[in-house]
């Protein structure tokens, strides 16, 4: 079949970038639209790139003679969808401009996250999410990944969840600095220090993943009751969220029901043969030191959600670590995962 034609909003941003690196030769895509700020706009997205490619492949030739225009629909050229990585400041106008022109939005940033008719969507997990695009008002659809920070969390708390009953967690977060974009954090701030602090990120490690692990009622998403408490802290590492989880079930399982459930689990698009499918999905380290970012980043291509150090918790039921590639699995990779089961489910006969 022929490739569908897709654009990177923000394609000279952190999670831009990653975009144009991860659709390099895709069996459903084929990128021919990039937008960026009027810094870069009117440009070949090489000549602007020859100081700022921050990621440690090469720039995809097939992207650098492509010329960067400003973030506008009316120029898209056959595009049906757009992956988007703008900031959170001007996201929100400009994704709707979009989908009213009949393209599909792939969003990266907050802006759409808490509309009741558009899905925080995480392939594995909720797929049936999709269920309501039918209700969102404009020709083109909108779908939003979720935070980084608790992509991998919620695919941990899906398998277990659906077998288990989820009652309350608890997070704590030691996140990436390419977190924050680049430049990001002041090397002065971040080097030998931990920031206990990252502006509105509890707030949405504590309302996400509800959404997340929602139903879908009357064409909108219904969250999920379980209560969620989140400590979110920024530590010298240059890839990768690491998280400590603690969760108290509504039936508390055996350590050996857990480890079955997260080795049983597939979603739609492993069962489906995505291309950016992880499989495993979840893969738990028996080490007692592991996950660790340097050693287990790469894991399915950055795709895969490593868990680790399964132990009963004290105070609730139990306790595990989860690490995930942020930018990858919790931003681009994400994104282009959810657009293949978009592909493969007929959203753009």
């Amino acid at each position: 079949m022929e490739k569908i034609k897709v654009g990177v909003l923000g394609a000279t941003g952190s999670v831009g970038q990653r975009f144009i690196q991860l659709l390099e030769n895709h069996p459903y895509f084929t990128v021919t639209h990039l937008a960026a700020s009027e810094k870069s706009a009117g440009q070949t997205y090489g000549e602007v790139m020859k100081s700022r490619w921050k990621i440690s492949s090469d720039i995809p030739s097939y992207a650098k003679d492509i010329i960067i225009s400003l973030p506008d629909p009316n120029v898209t050229k056959g595009v049906q969808l757009v992956f988007s990585g703008l900031d959170a400041s001007i996201a929100g106008e400009v994704e709707t401009a979009y989908a009213e022109a009949g393209v599909m939005v792939l969003s990266n940033s907050k802006n759409h996250r808490m509309d009741p008719n558009v899905p925080i969507l995480s392939a594995e997990v909720n797929a049936h999410h999709l269920d309501v695009l039918s209700a969102q008002k404009t020709k083109g659809k909108i779908i939003t990944n979720s935070n980084c920070t608790i992509m991998g969390v919620t695919i941990s708390l899906k398998p277990l969840m659906d077998a288990f009953g989820l009652k309350s967690v608890m997070l704590f977060s030691m996140q990436a600095i390419s977190g924050a974009g680049y430049p990001g954090v002041p090397t002065m701030d971040i080097l030998g220090n931990v920031v206990p602090y990252i502006g509105g990120e509890e707030d949405k490690a504590e309302i996400e993943p509800q959404k997340c692990l929602g139903t879908v009622e009357g064409g909108i998403i219904k969250s999920a009751d379980f209560k969620i408490s989140a400590h979110c802290n920024r530590v010298p590492v240059f890839d990768g969220h690491t998280v400590c989880v603690s969760v108290a079930f509504d039936k508390k399982p055996k350590k050996e029901e857990i480890l079955k459930v997260w080795a049983d689990f597939k979603g739609e698009p492993q069962k489906l043969g995505l291309p950016f499918a992880p499989n495993p999905a979840i893969l738990y380290r028996e080490e007692n030191d592991r996950p660790q970012p340097r050693l287990d980043l790469d894991t399915g291509k950055g795709m895969t959600t490593v868990v680790g150090r399964l132990r009963e918790d004290s105070i609730l039921d139990w306790k595990w670590v989860v690490l995930s590639h942020n930018t990858i699995r919790g931003a681009a990779g994400a994104a282009i995962l959810n657009a293949e089961l978009l592909y493969k489910k007929g959203y753009f006969n």
